[in-house]
């Protein structure tokens, strides 16, 4: 069976597969999409050989949404809420900036656009989680690769803080985009709040958390 999970903050995609895994008491277990531990929102879970295999092949080239809540004014190592922060500029430059220029910056990222991944990311180097390398202090070296951003829309707008909602194709990483994005504002940026509200067909309204998927399977028995 594939299931919709809406992952919690605090726990890593792999987390939630264990956990589904004892729930079901199946061994092939897999997710479509890792989630970062900060963030939150639907993810793809297959239960059983049969789902799993087919895991890629459904989730594959799907259009993504996401509504993250950006800081700007400040940089992370990680590019999001749970690395070092430095700050880049006073909150009176971030106070000067107009919401029609915020919008105007955000238009230069529709369409298809280079990226380069996060070092702290679960892209392999020579066979190791680049996350492993990075917080080892090893240095990380990614290559820069085309993504598309479908649609990007400021939600709101209160300095330092944009609340953004982004239509991506597979393989985009918000923190990286926000990020530009802070750069081309020549404030610097970080993700503070992330929740994915759609891979493909799945939707954040039609998701389960992981206490009620408990209950459901409790019924079943």
């Amino acid at each position: 069976m594939l299931l919709n999970i809406n992952k919690p903050r605090g726990m890593t995609s792999h987390d939630v597969v264990d956990i589904v895994r004892r729930m079901t008491g199946e061994k092939r277990v897999g997710h479509a999409g890792t989630l970062d531990p900060f963030a939150t929102g639907v993810l793809v879970v297959a239960v059983t050989r049969e789902f799993t295999k087919q895991l890629e092949a459904i989730t594959k080239n799907t259009e993504k949404e996401y509504e993250a809540l950006v800081v700007l004014g400040q940089t992370s190592t990680t590019g999001d809420r749970d690395g070092a922060l430095t700050s880049v500029v006073e909150q009176k430059n971030i106070d000067d900036l107009d919401e029609s220029f915020v919008k105007k910056i955000l238009e230069r990222f529709v369409g298809d656009i280079e990226q380069t991944p996060p070092a702290y990311s679960a892209i392999k180097v020579g066979g190791i989680p680049a996350y492993k390398l990075a917080r080892k202090g090893k240095p990380v070296v990614l290559t820069a690769r085309k993504v598309r951003i479908i649609d990007l829309k400021l939600l709101d707008f209160s300095a330092p803080t944009l609340r953004l909602s982004v239509t991506c194709s597979a393989g985009t990483y918000i923190r990286t985009l926000a990020e530009d994005i802070g750069r081309k504002l020549n404030t610097g940026a970080y993700v503070e709040e992330l929740t994915r509200t759609r891979v493909g067909d799945f939707r954040i309204e039609d998701s389960q958390t992981l206490q009620q998927l408990q209950q459901q399977l409790s019924l079943l028995r």
